[in-house]
């Protein structure tokens, strides 16, 4: 019987994970139309750069707009795929995604609503926390070759 070796304990590699764990997290909420959840993943001074340009800043002013947001109109599902995540020190990380939404019903993406997404945290206390998460639609107007580029990265994550 042969011992498959131990790997070697890599902070850098655990911490991406958390990062990752974390942007799933906020997905997962969404997607729940949770707005509670969403909340509880970011630090007491996050902000939200929402699709519109509107911003939200702190915890109880992103909780009170998602809300209102799932009150007020029929969201879809997101579903992400991270790009990158890169760390700017040990505690403190940007994390960039693709996104697109499917609404209810239907099983392809809505293309208008593809979007950049873009989420800062920081490590507090052995934990991490959105600073910031900004969504950015990713229109490519005129540019319909990389929309359809982006539309395929995305299906294939469904």
């Amino acid at each position: 019987m042969s011992s498959k070796p131990i790997p070697a304990y890599d902070p850098q590699r655990l911490a991406e994970t958390e990062v990752r764990a974390l942007y799933r997290q906020m997905i997962n909420s969404w997607n729940r139309r949770c707005a509670n959840a969403i909340g509880e993943l970011f630090a007491e001074e996050g902000s939200v750069i929402q699709c519109d340009g509107l911003e939200l800043k702190g915890r109880d002013e992103i909780v009170s707009g998602h809300k209102q947001i799932f009150e007020d109109h029929h969201t879809g599902a997101f579903v992400g795929k991270v790009r990158s995540v890169t760390f700017l020190d040990t505690e403190a990380a940007v994390l960039r995604a693709a996104a697109g939404m499917v609404m209810p019903g239907e099983t392809d993406f809505d293309k208008g609503l593809n979007a950049i997404q873009t989420l800062t945290a920081v490590r507090n206390d052995g934990r991490w926390q959105v600073v910031l998460f900004q969504n950015t639609p990713a229109l490519f107007r005129d540019r319909p070759d990389e929309a359809a580029a982006l539309a395929d990265e995305l299906r294939r994550q469904l």
